[in-house]
């Protein structure tokens, strides 16, 4: 079977690849001669999720899915949220990201977080939503130099040690996005 993931992003790609088993063939926006910048205008990681697929679908005719990514700190009301990518502006780059979060949550000792992805699948036509999460609480400063995102600042729960200290298969086995592909993987072997 071949899905296009409907994604920009080099790190997602390659991290979720690695999640999926031998029978699922992983396209990128790429490999289908996508090179826009997809849309992503909505107030929810679920709205979001599904903007992409349907652009991809509707202009592409590829069975595809997309994801949107939110980290979601209990001290920020939740923030940053679905606007966890541009939480430092538009143009921010992880780090300016890290360094706001970290800022933000200098004198805080509430430090509980949790990621949260949502993928939306459409073949032919249909939708489908799946969801993961993975609590865990942020660190004082950055550490480790695996992922990407917030991965550096991120230790999940049960753990004494960041995303950004784990291999891919370490956090694959228990990050949100892990979650929500076994969720994916399992409905596409009904």
């Amino acid at each position: 079977m071949n899905l296009v993931f409907a994604t920009n992003n080099p790190n997602k790609l390659s991290e979720l690849q690695a999640l999926v088993p031998d029978g699922i063939e992983i396209l990128s926006l790429k490999d289908i001669n996508c090179n826009e910048e997809l849309p992503e205008t909505n107030p929810t990681l679920e709205e979001n999720a599904l903007q992409k697929a349907q652009y991809v679908y509707q202009n592409y005719g590829f069975n595809c899915f997309a994801d949107d990514t939110g980290l979601e700190i209990e001290a920020l009301g939740g923030a940053p949220g679905v606007y966890s990518a541009r939480y430092a502006g538009g143009e921010c780059k992880a780090e300016d990201n890290m360094k706001k979060v970290l800022s933000k949550l200098k004198n805080e000792e509430n430090r509980n977080a949790k990621f949260r992805t949502v993928i939306a699948l459409i073949i032919k036509g249909e939708e489908n939503l799946f969801q993961g999460e993975c609590n865990g609480k942020i660190t004082i400063t950055k550490i480790g130099v695996e992922g990407f995102g917030y991965d550096p600042i991120f230790i999940p729960e049960g753990y004494e040690i960041t995303f950004a200290e784990m291999s891919k298969k370490e956090k694959g086995a228990i990050s949100h996005r892990g979650k929500v592909v076994e969720k994916l993987v399992s409905f596409l072997h009904c």
